[in-house]
Order: structure tokens, then C-alpha cells, then sequence
């Protein structure tokens, strides 16, 4: 199930920008929406959910659409000029999350530990390459997700594999549809090569083959990954990522306390609206509050008149997601609206009662974002006690 944004969005301005600081709340750009490929992205999704249904076991098709959905919004992701390489990494990433969330799960303080090394990663990642800070966003958001399912390590290597195969079928297809078959061939010929040869036989295969100009392409986009992770230095983006952390935790601990599956939305959300300035942060909790609580009474409109049965359910979590692509450029508010419908019908293909669960999910994102700004009330004390220009 995914949660995304741009990850990179003017965090770190280098100069003062005048902005009405809630504009965001009112403003559409639809010059950004795109239609074409969110419903190329859909394809996986749909295939994912009514095989699912089709089998008799709509909670791995969920599992594996919720995969397919959050690698699809990689596809306006770069690394290093690569659009696949932000797909791949995240597939991998969220693979691993999978396997550490359920096996800490959100009853023991191991959740605490895990929420402040995935959120500290993500905090200093977001300072530089938007891609790659997407990826650490990715990682962040499933190890939330997964840990309201505790179980062993077999359990978890299968909803891991199940959340890997929703992604590399979203790799496969769009990389069919939009021409970059031949990309996806070299990447994934390099990262094998890389994985099992040695470093010797790494630098004599360099030397011998370093006139293929696909290789060469790639083993460029791979160094540059180094390159792009920001420098500790940076005091900006290391108090971000301190202050990220803390805040996140803080909204673990409460996840934990809470105690119920619906929980894991309070430190998603918390790491999801947390930014640098305080008015940002106040903003993007507003909208993201708001943009739930539509969904929610959208989801559970249709739910309690249309009385789907598992395909039509399928069919209206496809449509939902198809939506949250084109209006996450579009504004926050509305993609929020669009996010949450889509996952209480996802949910609801697995007998889970929809009522209930956008009325948890409400619950969780209200608390996730007063938490970040309770982090943030000392900001908005020194923004309010400096001194005014005339």
C-alpha cells in the first residue's frame, strides 16, 4: 500500500522564496497531472488484485498490488538520469523493510530502534537526489506497514516475496510500455555481475568489456550513488534528520501503546508531513488530515451503497489508485483523498470491514500529525521572535 510524494521538494532552499504559507491548501496544478502513464502503472494493479480474487486469495493479491502500486510512482523518480534504477532499489528496499518490520512488529521497543535508524536514514537522504531519498522514503513507510503484522522469519519472507513480485511486475510492464527493455536488461545484468564476482574479477570484466556503452551507462549511474548521499556536515539537513527522527519515535511509542494493526498510520504520517519549517509541516498535516478524512467518508459512501462483491472491489482499488497517481502532483490534499479510498478498498478485498478501518486510519493520521507539529511548536517560537524587516 503506498504512500509517496516528492521526498525533495524544496526542503533546503538556498534563498527566501515569497509564499503565501497556505497556499498549498488551495491550489491545483493540473497542468502537472498526467494520464497516460498512471493508467500504464494500473495495469500491474489490477492484475495483482483480481488474480488475487480469481485464486481465492485476495490478501496476497492485495500484498502484491500494494507492491506494484508504490513502485509506480518511481516512474517520476531518478538516479543518476536512470528512471529504472529508483524502481529497483525501492523494490529491493521495501523487500528488506518487509522481513525487519515483521519480525520486530509493534508491541516490543525493537520498534522504536528500527522507526529511528529507518527515519535517520531518510532524514539525511532527503537533503540531496530525490530519487534516492524516495527510495529511503519507500523503505521507511513498509517497515511501518509490515510491523502491524508480526510473525516469523517464513511468514515474512513470503509477504516480502509477494511485495517484490507486485514490484518487479511493475517493472517488467512498464518497462515494456514505455521502450526501456533494453535499460532494464543492462541494470539487471550489471547488479547480478556485481553481486557474485569478485572485486578482481569486477575490474579485469571493466577493463574488457568498458566499449559497451549500456554498461557503461550503468556502472556511471551506480557510482553516483555514493555521490549523491549527503554530507553530515550539512547542518541543515542533519537537524532535519535528528528532528525527523524524534519525531517519528515519539509517533512509534505511541503506535506501540496503541497496540492495534491501524496504529502504524501515526508514524507514517508523522514521517510523511515532518518538514524543515514549521509552517510547511502545519500545511502538509492540515491537507493530509483533510484529504483522509474525504476519503474516508467517500470510501465508506460507496462501500455501504454499492455493496461490492471482491472483483468490483478490485476494480474500484485500481480505479482509486489510478486517481492517486494523477492528482499526486496535482495537490496533496486531494492525492490524500485519493490514497485513503484506495486503501480501504484494497483492504476490503480481505473481509476487513471498511467503516472501520477509514475510521481508524482517520484517528492514526490526526494523531501522526499533531505529533509533528508538537515537534515543531519551538520552530514556530523562533520564527515568531525574529525580527521583522521593514
Amino acid at each position: 500500500m503506498a504512500v509517496t510524494e516528492n521526498p525533495q521538494a524544496n526542503l533546503f532552499p538556498s534563498s527566501p522564496v515569497a509564499h503565501p504559507y497556505f497556499a498549498d491548501l488551495y491550489t491545483f496544478d493540473w497542468s502537472k497531472a498526467s494520464f497516460a502513464i498512471p493508467a500504464l502503472c494500473c495495469i500491474s494493479i489490477a492484475l495483482c488484485l483480481v488474480i488475487g480474487v480469481l485464486v481465492g486469495h485476495p490478501s496476497a493479491g492485495l500484498i502484491a498490488g500494494g507492491g506494484a502500486m508504490t513502485i509506480g510512482f518511481g516512474v517520476n523518480q531518478r538516479i543518476a538520469d536512470s528512471r529504472l534504477a529508483p524502481m529497483i532499489f525501492a523494490t529491493f528496499a521495501m523487500a528488506i523493510s518487509t522481513v525487519v518490520g515483521m519480525t520486530v512488529g509493534h508491541h516490543g521497543y525493537e520498534i522504536l530502534i528500527a522507526a529511528g535508524v529507518w527515519s535517520f536514514v531518510y532524514g539525511l537522504l532527503t537533503a540531496r537526489a530525490a530519487g534516492i531519498a524516495w527510495v529511503g522514503q519507500q523503505a521507511a513507510v513498509t517497515l511501518f506497514v509490515t510491523s502491524a503484522f508480526p510473525a516469523g522469519p517464513r511468514a515474512a519472507c513470503e509477504r516480502a516475496l509477494l511485495l517484490f513480485a507486485g514490484g518487479a511486475l511493475q517493472i517488467l510492464i512498464t518497462s515494456c510500455t514505455l521502450h526501456l527493455i533494453p535499460e532494464l536488461k543492462a541494470q539487471l545484468f550489471e547488479f547480478h555481475r556485481l553481486a557474485i564476482q569478485s572485486p578482481l574479477e569486477q575490474t579485469s570484466d571493466l577493463i574488457l568489456h568498458a566499449h559497451s556503452e549500456a554498461r557503461r551507462r550503468t556502472l556511471h549511474a551506480l557510482r553516483e550513488i555514493p555521490l549523491s548521499l549527503p554530507r553530515l556536515s550539512h547542518t541543515a539537513s542533519f537537524t532535519y534528520a535528528i528532528r525527523l527522527t524524534l519525531t517519528v519515535v515519539l509517533s512509534a511509542e505511541a503506535y506501540r501503546r496503541l497496540g492495534i494493526q491501524s496504529g502504524y498510520w501515526i508514524p507514517m504520517t508523522a514521517l510523511l508531513v515532518q518538514k524543515p519549517a514549521f509552517f510547511e509541516t502545519f500545511v502538509r498535516a492540515l491537507m493530509r488530515i483533510g484529504g483522509t478524512l474525504a476519503g474516508a467518508v467517500l470510501s465508506t459512501f460507496a462501500l455501504a451503497h454499492l455493496h461490492p462483491d471482491p472483483i468490483v472491489l478490485a476494480i474500484l482499488a485500481t480505479l482509486a489508485a489510478f486517481l492517486g497517481y494523477v492528482t499526486n502532483s496535482v495537490n496533496y490534499a486531494l492525492f490524500s483523498t485519493c490514497l485513503t479510498s484506495y486503501i480501504v478498498f484494497l483492504l476490503s478485498l480481505n473481509a476487513l470491514p471498511g467503516p472501520v478501518i477509514a475510521h481508524r486510519r482517520a484517528l492514526c493520521t490526526i494523531a501522526g500529525g499533531v505529533i509533528a507539529l508538537v515537534i515543531h511548536l519551538d520552530a514556530l517560537r523562533r520564527h515568531r521572535a525574529q525580527p521583522t524587516s521593514t
